[in-house]
């Protein structure tokens, strides 16, 4: 098959990791592969590449909405007849699959009409989606274009594949792909006395929660973040932590994968840890035990779901983070929640139902307790001062969360660690993953589909008042 991988950049990130892996699978297993990127990578890439200038991100996505409708149309057809002019001065015709990654996140606002444009060629699409706007993301929402219809999509987890699903697609188009997992290493004969909590510090990693973790853990012991975000909005609440780990002087290390290998700063864990309340794939669940390494913290249930159907098993995870509601101050927790999904219905060019309100209402004070995870970093910096300064807080908040009053003491299952080790690298080996994927080629080219994506379904299962998170919250 020709198949031919569309990204808006091939920068350092998750997408164009997954990319680079689907290239070297397809090319190792007899496909013929052309990248099409619209920014070059800083490295060397090993896969023949085209480079779509007009396809890499938006410089200024005001500037892209005052644009006028007709010269829209005009740029997006420039840009579809790059991307087949990239096809056909590389094979002298098109592919057999167009395979696009997150084309549904309005990073550029041309690729979704360059994409209705190039169906009315007859190409074959395979939308992947590894992010969705509608995930309380509206500055990534695309609001004047409708989802393209009678085509392939991908999803990476069970919840997306079936949110897509009730959203109007037909399993016979909708594919779930999941991403291979490359094995870690940790280099030997280091001190172990880090809890790695291995990831760029953006909102959604909850890095608040990284800190309350490290008032619970034994003396001689610290929590360290690898890498600061890139984002500047994200920087400014990194920050923020930092600052507070600095004046509560908390055992929390920051920025460890600047100055060492992530195999050093592996090789001096006694574990990885994890506190994100959102994640896609989730490879932080686990790259680490390929390591050799447990995972313990937050869990993600449509994420760890989908492992455990493959036999990984979870042990030191918990679902909530369960803070007595004697110390959140409720007016002010409900008048929080309610303002962020008022806005984030607006943004999204919505009336909110009133109905959600009361729902948002009618939960939180139902509640004796409430999930760290779903707090602002205001809120989340009172509990930590609370713990630090309150024993009778302290032991409050131990009583509700065992995994805390355990963590002084935890060590690592061997047996476990071995056990998912060998059926992550089975069940989530190249080979596997490249099954999956080309089955879905071939899905494509047989198997025609007439369905269409109802985006205001989609919205509305993506905006439960229940699964609000502050920390959760997406912004650029």
């Amino acid at each position: 098959m020709r198949i031919a991988l569309v990204h808006y950049h091939l920068l350092r990130g998750g997408v164009t990791s997954v990319v680079r892996h689907q290239a070297r699978a397809l090319i190792d297993g007899g496909d013929e592969v052309l990248v099409i990127a619209g920014e070059a990578p800083q490295e060397k890439f090993e896969f023949p590449l085209a480079i779509v200038e007009n396809l890499k991100y938006d410089q200024a996505r005001t500037k892209g909405e005052q644009t006028e409708a007709k010269e829209r149309a005009l740029m997006a057809e420039d840009l579809a007849q790059s991307i087949w002019s990239a096809m056909e001065e590389h094979w002298g015709h098109s592919a057999d699959v167009v395979h696009v990654h997150n084309p549904l996140i309005r990073k550029n606002r041309l690729l979704l009409p360059a994409i209705h444009l190039l169906q009315q060629r007859g190409l074959r699409f395979l939308l992947q989606n590894h992010d969705f706007a509608e995930d309380y993301r509206p500055d990534v929402y695309v609001e004047e274009d409708h989802y393209p219809d009678n085509c392939h999509y991908g999803a990476i987890n069970s919840r997306d594949y079936s949110f897509l699903h009730r959203s109007g697609l037909e399993t016979l188009g909708l594919h779930l792909l999941p991403n291979e997992v490359e094995r870690l290493r940790a280099t030997e004969g280091l001190n172990r006395t880090r809890y790695v909590y291995p990831v760029r510090g953006i909102r959604r990693k909850n890095i608040g929660e990284a800190l309350l973790l490290s008032l619970f853990i034994p003396p001689g012991r610290t929590v360290a973040i690898t890498l600061p975000p890139t984002s500047p909005r994200d920087q400014k609440t990194y920050q923020y932590w930092k600052d507070i780990a600095i004046e509560m002087s908390l055992p929390v290390e920051f920025d460890l994968g600047l100055s060492s290998s992530l195999s050093d700063v592996l090789g001096t864990a006694l574990c990885v840890i994890t506190t994100s309340v959102k994640e896609g794939f989730g490879f932080s669940f686990l790259e680490p035990w390929t390591a050799g390494l447990s995972v313990i913290g937050r869990r993600i249930d449509y994420v760890c779901q989908d492992f455990e159907r493959s036999g990984i098993g979870f042990d030191s995870l918990y679902s909530t983070l369960d803070i007595p509601m004697d110390y959140l101050p409720p007016p002010t927790l409900k008048k929080k929640m309610e303002t962020a999904l008022l806005h984030s219905f607006s943004a999204f060019g919505l009336t909110m139902p009133s109905y959600d309100l009361k729902m948002l209402s009618d939960d939180l004070f139902s509640r004796d307790v409430f999930d760290f995870g779903r707090l602002d970093e205001e809120l989340q910096t009172d509990i930590l001062q609370t713990i630090a300064s309150n024993d009778t807080a302290r032991q409050d908040i131990l009583d509700a969360n065992p995994f805390l009053a355990n963590l002084a003491s935890w060590a690592p299952d061997e047996s476990r660690i071995e056990t998912n080790r060998e059926r992550i690298l089975r069940e989530y080996s190249r080979e596997t993953t490249l099954a999956t994927l080309k089955g879905a080629y071939h899905s494509v080219i047989e198997y025609p589909v007439t369905h269409r994506l109802s985006k205001s379904i989609l919205l509305e299962l993506f905006l439960d008042p229940l699964k609000l998170s502050l920390v959760g919250m997406g912004y650029e």
